[in-house]
């Protein structure tokens, strides 16, 4: 059986400057290191049209962050960020399966996801 682990999705406002950004996803890494977790994974998602306005924003920037350790690290990382004025919403999940391999974006809306591919086939 895998080793549970927790994802956090977190949305950073869309008009902070992008070192600010940098600065965020290290600190909360660090956050989560000095908890005694420890960072699987962390990617950066981009900027996105949020479903439905939050706090005034029609985007956001958003940042996926995998970790584990015994849950208490994550009490610390949530107050954090529900601290943060730049970060408008925060999800943590704990996920049971095997850790996802890191993706890259595609770099053009045309591209195809693997479910469309295997339909054509």
């Amino acid at each position: 059986m895998t080793q549970p682990y927790y994802e956090t999705m977190y949305i950073l406002r869309p008009d902070i400057p992008e070192e600010e950004v940098e600065t965020h996803v290290a600190s909360y890494r660090n956050l989560v290191t000095e908890a005694a977790g420890e960072v699987l994974d962390c990617q950066m998602r981009g900027k996105r049209r949020l479903a439905y306005p939050i706090a005034k924003h029609r985007e956001g920037i958003y940042v996926q962050l995998n970790h584990n350790g015994d849950g208490q690290h994550v009490a610390v990382l949530e107050r954090a960020m529900r601290l943060s004025e730049d970060v408008i919403r925060y999800l943590t999940v704990k996920q049971d399966g095997p850790m996802p391999a890191p993706r890259s974006m595609p770099s053009s809306a045309s591209e195809e996801t693997p479910a469309e591919a295997a339909t054509e086939a």
